[in-house]
């Protein structure tokens, strides 16, 4: 097996450029995810969310950065509401309520550092 197919299985390919908004498709009626790195320091998984689609209220154990790579998305922190967009970037903090819901169609990576 060479490098590539080994880092396939992680989601990208090694030492490949790929556009980040291509990795993952819309599905109508549906919330998509990809994970491309999963490792014991953390994790980065790509996500497509389709108009009208959430996220539900949950508590993660390690802060999440959220960067909105298309689309547009209403972010709740602790019951307060954020609107995030297109190269724009949010940081869910560890242990705090959150949630997502797609205002219209978006597409996201999410990175999960642990520490």
């Amino acid at each position: 097996m060479n490098n590539d197919q080994i880092s396939l299985s992680k989601g990208i390919a090694s030492s490949q450029v790929a556009k980040l908004a291509e990795l993952i498709s819309y599905q109508t009626g549906a919330i998509v995810s990809r994970e491309l790195i999963k490792e014991h320091a953390g994790s980065i998984t790509i996500f497509s969310f389709d108009e009208g689609h959430s996220l539900s209220e949950h508590k993660t154990p390690f802060d999440a950065l959220v960067q909105v790579l298309e689309g547009k998305t209403e972010v709740s922190i602790e019951g307060k509401l954020h609107h995030v967009e297109s190269d724009e970037i949010i940081l869910l903090p560890a242990q705090k309520l959150h949630a997502l819901k797609a205002l219209k169609r978006f597409k996201i990576i999410l990175t999960m550092l642990r520490s």
